[in-house]
């Protein structure tokens, strides 16, 4: 937030773009217990808004002492409006249990951010099936059923707002990240989808592609990188993201510390072989077209950092 603030007048946000009014508007944020949902729903409250903080408990834990209870305290502390929903976002009864909560407290739901999931530590080799497909029930599922049980809520009131959590494993893959960059290319799939149905009935649908040092990243960023990627800078885009002044829709923006990309898929122009033309040398020909991306998500994020195109 202060990076942002501070920078030349000329290219500074306004106020009012950087913290909207969204006073009397509910929001549910999933995986907010900290890092990057728990930034959102910090500059969601600051905001104005009503929040329900989704996050799991820890095994045996007491959801009053829950990290989702405790940023509903800070919430509240700070003058907002907050209540918890201590349970694992990708559970069956998870979604429309969030849903049924915020509808009981409030009576509407304006804005989601999906944001639940769960990192990857090993190789697809090393890593047993049962722990991929939970990596995908979480980073994929946990956002597909929250967006379903949502939708005619949203309908029904005239429209809302949708965001999910993406990533650039996503879009580059990656060693050691087969299940969560699955995951999170689902989420994006799915965002674009969505984008589209949502049209007529004014939902609108993005997704965030966020760098930021937390739990998941800390290991493995630099020190530096670490200082200039702070969780709390992504408040500012994600609000931005869920106003309704803001004209995107079915977009990936690409965000850490005070730098912004625009995500996406990449494919070139098609071409024609040539006669007695290989494949290989047809597709050799394809290099020099532009449009290629970069090969994983580790380069990406290089290139994001130094503002290089992906």
């Amino acid at each position: 937030m202060n990076a942002i603030q501070t920078m030349p007048d000329r290219f500074a946000p306004s106020e009012k773009e950087l913290w909207p009014d969204f006073t009397g508007q509910v929001a549910i944020v999933t995986g907010a217990g900290q890092g990057i949902g728990r930034a959102s729903a910090l500059a969601l409250a600051r905001c104005g808004a009503k929040v329900l903080v989704n996050s799991r408990l820890a095994p045996g834990q007491d959801p009053q002492h829950g990290r989702a209870a405790q940023v509903v305290a800070e919430i509240i502390a700070a003058g907002g409006q907050a209540q918890a929903h201590a349970a694992d976002a990708a559970e069956p009864q998870s979604a429309q249990e969030m849903i049924d909560q915020a509808l009981k407290s409030w009576g509407r739901i304006d804005m989601v951010h999906a944001n639940a999931a769960l990192g990857q530590h090993n190789t697809f080799a090393a890593s047993s099936l049962a722990d991929l497909h939970t990596i995908i029930d979480v980073g994929f599922g946990a956002t597909m059923d929250l967006f379903h049980a949502v939708w005619p809520v949203m309908k029904a009131q005239g429209g809302g707002r949708l965001l999910a959590t993406s990533s650039s494993a996503g879009r580059f893959g990656g060693a050691g990240l087969s299940a969560y960059a699955a995951s999170k290319g689902a989420v994006e799939a799915l965002m674009r989808s969505l984008a589209i149905e949502g049209r007529r009935q004014r939902i609108v649908c993005n997704a965030i592609s966020p760098y930021a040092h937390t739990q998941m990243t800390g290991a493995h960023l630099s020190p530096d990188w670490a200082q200039a990627l702070p969780a709390q800078a992504l408040g500012p885009v994600i609000v931005w993201l869920l106003s309704p002044d803001c004209p995107l829709q079915g977009e990936v923006v690409v965000a850490g510390g005070r730098r912004l990309a625009r995500g996406g898929v990449s494919e070139t122009a098609s071409i024609e072989r040539r006669d007695k033309e290989s494949l290989t040398e047809a597709w050799s020909r394809l290099y020099d077209l532009p449009g290629r991306s970069q090969p994983d998500a580790a380069q990406a994020f290089v290139a994001f950092m130094k503002g290089e195109p992906s």
